[in-house]
């Protein structure tokens, strides 16, 4: 009888389906939860990054802008265009447009997304120039 037993636990033991194996239906929505959450939580923050980053972008470009129009302002006794200050920036990024036509004021306007337009002014007085970023054109005097 003892080998009849064992006859039988084996035939079951080898007639056992693999199907048995993987993951439950619950254990992975467990997964899939887990994983929005934490997309919920970074995707915010990348976001954020993202648009600091285009401003920072504009904020040099101003910058540079604003010292270009200094030194076109030495050499030139006026001040010029984007154009006639060479310095190699284009006029317009996939965020902004860049512009000095009204003189000493250089902008960049924002043309899509969630970012400030932002604007710089060289002033020159008695023989001395300054310049200044600000976060708009209207607080930019």
């Amino acid at each position: 009888m003892k080998t009849e037993l064992q006859a039988k636990f084996l035939h079951h033991l080898l007639s056992k389906k693999k199907g048995d194996e993987g993951f439950t239906l619950i254990e992975l929505l467990v997964v899939i939860i887990i994983i929005g959450i934490l997309a919920a939580i970074a995707l915010p923050s990348f976001l954020n990054q993202a648009n600091k980053a285009r401003e920072s972008e504009a904020k040099t470009y101003v910058g540079s802008m604003n010292r270009g129009q200094q030194a076109y302002y030495l050499e030139d006794g006026s001040f010029g265009t984007l154009a006639q200050i060479g310095i190699g920036i284009p006029t317009s990024t996939g965020y902004y447009k860049y512009d000095t036509t009204t003189g000493a004021l250089s902008t960049a306007a924002k043309t899509k997304g969630a970012v400030r337009d932002f604007s710089g002014i060289v002033t020159v007085a008695s023989g001395t120039s300054t310049a200044k970023i600000c976060e708009n054109t209207l607080t930019c005097s």
